[in-house]
């Protein structure tokens, strides 16, 4: 990418793209394999699902439209690159992976709804899906009800386990708690600004952050303010920020909102290079519709980021860019949704079934060694294990790498002392 500021989800086409159920031409030069040569479907299907001989069919349900769909859209993109990957190496016990694509367009109960639909009228094997806590504490009921498999690729307040989720992102102690420790010892901060919009992750999530800064760092929050997802003023904020002048504006703002936000608190005069913020919410997706001169020298703290430099990452980043245009970009959230399939396939080949039941105690010790990130492995609260890393913004819309922990952090959902 080059420095010249980006101008967002780059075409109607790209979000046209997007909505379409049907599966893009595969990317691979591998031969086209031949499916139906795995295990007999009632060995590997015993309650129902859609498999056949030769397919087997899995739900994707995120926003491809409304205020999330800013973040959303590489979620959509990266599960179906993944397909097509897993299809080019022969599926997944010899089965060809189709998928039904649903858009919960930013609203929650139509995720329910349509969670409801992929599994009792499409009898998918299993859901890669939702964004937002609030979309999956809509989704969790409908996947607990009728017995589904949701693989759920968004970095979360944690404070949840459920047999029916795999969460490939990561939870509240993994991102944020590391986070704050490492911008009090960088920056010696004591004074911190909450931010965020007005559900359930960010609320809990600053709960936790609250605890920790006051408890642990025996630091101060200053100022705590919340918005509706989609709004678009913040100036009353940033004046509240100036009077209290934080050592550090801590932020989970999401979605659309984020590009009026970083816009305003430029336009205000607050240069971020001299102001630090750290963000648990903005990835290289939201940075290309803020614009990266609008939010060069803030941080933010994730499992990914699209510069880092091993050698999975550079083969993903390059078929993600074949699949989907060389100017696209790929968040921490991206990365994590492509995981879903990858997870998903090696889990149904160790159980031998496609049976949730199965798949859900076969899930713990699963591992990727082919995640951009690095490496992953499924613990048995069906969590990843995976690092924590902090990179800075810069004026191209990527991040530079400024820290990562040395060993793989353990998810710890129900951490003592923050519920």
């Amino acid at each position: 990418m080059s420095d010249e500021p980006n101008k967002g989800l780059q075409s109607p086409f790209r979000r046209k793209l997007l909505m379409g159920a049907a599966a893009l031409p595969l990317i691979s030069m591998l031969p086209r394999p031949s499916f139906g040569a795995g295990p007999a479907t009632a060995t590997v299907n015993t309650t129902g699902l859609a498999v056949t001989d030769t397919e087997v069919t899995v739900g994707i349900l995120h926003s491809a439209t409304g205020t999330m769909a800013i973040s959303e859209t590489g979620s959509i993109q990266a599960e179906k690159l993944a397909i097509e990957q897993i299809n080019a190496a022969g599926g997944v016990l010899g089965r060809k992976i189709k998928f039904i694509q649903e858009d919960g367009a930013s609203d929650w109960p139509t995720f329910a709804e349509k969670a409801k639909k992929l599994l009792v009228n499409d009898k998918v094997a299993a859901i890669m899906g939702c964004w937002t806590s609030a979309s999956r504490k809509a989704v969790l009921p409908v996947m607990e009800q009728y017995n589904g498999m949701l693989y759920y690729p968004t970095f979360y307040e944690g404070l949840e386990q459920s047999k029916n989720v795999i969460y490939t992102g990561q939870e509240a102690t993994q991102q944020i708690l590391a986070g704050l420790n490492w911008i009090a010892k960088e920056k010696n901060a004591k004074s911190f600004f909450f931010i965020g919009s007005d559900y359930i992750w960010p609320r809990t999530s600053n709960k936790i952050a609250r605890k920790h800064v006051e408890n642990v760092l025996k630091g101060k929050v200053v100022g705590e303010e919340y918005y509706a997802l989609g709004s678009t003023q913040f100036n009353s904020v940033i004046n509240k920020i100036k009077l209290t002048k934080p050592d550090v504006i801590f932020t989970d703002v999401v979605g659309g909102s984020n590009v009026a936000f970083y816009k305003q608190l430029k336009a205000a005069g607050i240069d971020l290079s001299k102001q630090a913020l750290l963000t648990i919410s903005v990835t290289e997706d939201e940075i290309d519709g803020i614009g990266g001169e609008n939010i060069a020298g803030a941080y933010a703290c994730m499992k990914y980021f699209q510069s880092l430099d091993n050698a999975n990452n550079k083969a993903f980043v390059a078929a993600f860019k074949k699949m989907w245009g060389e100017k696209t970009v790929i968040g921490d959230v991206t990365q994590a949704a492509y995981l879903g399939p990858w997870l998903w396939k090696l889990t149904v080949e160790k159980a031998g079934s496609f049976d949730v039941d199965k798949i859900a105690a076969a899930s713990p010790g699963i591992e990727f060694k082919g995640a951009p990130e690095g490496y992953v492995r499924i613990h048995e609260n069906h969590h990843l294990w995976s690092k924590t890393r902090v990179g800075k913004a810069k004026l191209d819309g990527q991040f530079e790498l400024i820290f990562e922990t040395a060993d793989l952090v353990e998810p710890d959902p129900f951490p003592k002392g923050y519920q």
